[in-house]
């Protein structure tokens, strides 16, 4: 029988645990927009050189990283989507629902859809928020650059008449960087003409 220390148990499994997040967290995407990558820190170090950490020899500890749980839910037709991860909510809305063609002039019902993002803001108690606008690659990148930066404005000034002063904005348009679906079909392309609303989880 082998001689020293016990091994705890509870240190066993939390090593386990760190280290399967380590060798299954995606790295941060190097086509992220700026501000929205996840803090992948683990909450506690893992001395590699713990003798009570059972390893095969001459195997070696991976980097810890905390395991990115996300969560994505999409309506029917695809026109809003929700991500929850650990430490952001994300409410993407396609360019449709919330403008005419090539507008920046927010329609009735992009005004009920900007409500429930307000509201979930004042739930998970929110006070900065990110408001982001992309478009696909037709017509030149200057214009894009420019609509997407009036709709991602017309979207924060709702946003703020809901939620008052208490809350701040980064605002941006990105034009046709970053986008989420294939730009060679028109279904792509509608996916990548939105906006998005990101802002921290409570407790996040």
């Amino acid at each position: 029988m082998p001689t020293g220390r016990t091994v705890p148990r509870a240190l066993t499994a939390a090593a386990c645990v760190i280290l399967a997040a380590a060798l299954l967290t995606p790295p941060a995407q190097a086509d992220d927009p700026p501000g929205t990558q996840e803090d992948s820190a683990p909450p506690v170090r893992i001395d590699p050189h713990d003798p009570d950490l059972r390893m095969v020899q001459g195997a070696r500890l991976a980097p810890s990283k905390v395991l990115n749980i996300k969560s994505i839910v999409e309506s029917d037709d695809g026109s809003e989507r929700r991500q929850d991860t650990n430490d952001n909510v994300t409410f993407s809305l396609q360019a449709e629902v919330l403008f005419g063609k090539d507008s920046a002039k927010l329609s009735p019902e992009a005004l009920s859809r900007i409500d429930t993002i307000a509201a979930e803001v004042r739930k998970q108690n929110a006070h900065r928020l990110r408001v982001f606008g992309f478009t696909d690659n037709l017509g030149s990148a200057a214009h894009g650059l420019t609509l997407s930066k009036q709709r991602a404005n017309a979207v924060q000034r709702e946003l703020a008449n809901d939620l008052g002063s208490s809350v701040t904005f980064d605002i941006r348009g990105y034009g046709e960087q970053y986008p989420i679906a294939d730009n060679a079909t028109e279904t792509g392309r509608k996916k990548n003409r939105r906006v998005e609303v990101s802002f921290p989880r409570a407790g996040g």
